[in-house]
């Protein structure tokens, strides 16, 4: 645990290296694109990886008995994946963990099905993969409506629903041993919300933070960053990612209180300095903006 701790500590200093390089042609048949498409893996130490593809990061975990692969992003970023598994062990993919239903992380994973791999994720991500199927995403074979423990090879992942906040379907992952948490979508360690905050509630997002919060945890990989960020963080990008959330429904807020209610108006004058050196400020703060306006003016 020793080493494990010091190898964490090296990490947070250091940017994520890249391995290798993807086509740099945009591709014509996955759901999500962009340039470069770098790809790299770092290793935490425990079995434990965290792979990057573009923006995109989810983790594979290597057992005694198997692999556990969370979010596949897409048949391009899985074949990858599934390469760079095989540089680090021979064993089978076991399990798939979907985060939740976007398609933009969780597409790919009929990669690993292939293999033989069983797909686990909330009850809600089957009805909605249901709804909007896709030939590159395989249904969960296993399901959870609150919480569940997945074990393999002796390792553990615990998986824990808190709720609606980003869609009806949202995991949280956590290594217990480690005391590392797998979040995807709601935290995004120093960058302001992505654009229009679609399919997020702002309210539940900060009252599933809350909880999340209270567990005991001391580090975070999230499921977004680009090749800049470090792979892991400390426990506190949970904290600032909700005092940001805070800080800008109260700022909508106060400006709608004195009688601006002009969603252009408030794009213009809402200002959060505190905020400047985060990623996306100057583009997407404006969106964020008229996002928490319509949750004042519509409910929503």
């Amino acid at each position: 645990m020793r080493n494990f701790l010091s190898s964490i500590f090296l990490l947070l200093g250091l940017s994520l290296s890249t391995l290798a390089y993807a086509n740099q042609q945009l591709p014509t048949d996955e759901p999500v694109g962009g340039e470069p498409f770098g790809h790299s893996v770092t290793m935490l130490g425990n079995g434990i990886y965290v792979f990057r593809w573009w923006v995109y990061r989810n983790i594979f975990i290597v057992t005694d008995d198997g692999v556990i692969v969370t979010d596949p992003m897409n048949p391009k970023a899985a074949k990858l994946l599934q390469a760079e598994i095989r540089k680090v062990t021979d064993k089978p993919v076991k399990y798939v963990v979907y985060s939740h239903n976007h398609h933009d992380h969780i597409s790919g994973g009929v990669i690993f099905k292939q293999e033989g791999a069983k797909f686990v994720g909330h009850e809600n991500v089957l009805k909605e993969l249901g709804d909007h199927p896709s030939p590159v995403t395989p249904l969960p074979d296993i399901t959870f409506k609150d919480r569940h423990t997945l074990k393999l090879g002796g390792r553990t992942l615990e998986l824990e629903y808190y709720g609606p906040n980003h869609g009806n379907s949202l995991a949280v992952m956590r290594l217990p041993k480690e005391k590392i948490l797998f979040i995807v979508d709601i935290v995004t360690p120093r960058r302001v919300a992505f654009r229009m905050m679609p399919d997020f509630w702002p309210d539940e997002w900060i009252r599933s933070l809350k909880e999340i919060e209270a567990t005991d945890f001391d580090y975070v990989i999230s499921g977004h960053g680009p090749h800049t960020q470090p792979a892991i963080d400390t426990a506190n990008v949970v904290m600032e990612q909700r005092v940001y959330l805070e800080d800008l429904m109260a700022a909508v807020k106060k400006a709608m209180d004195s009688g601006m209610h002009s969603p252009d108006a408030l794009r213009k004058s809402v200002k959060l300095p505190k905020y400047k050196a985060w990623r996306s400020y100057d583009e997407w703060l404006p969106m964020n903006i008229e996002r928490i306006w319509a949750f004042y003016h519509m409910g929503w």
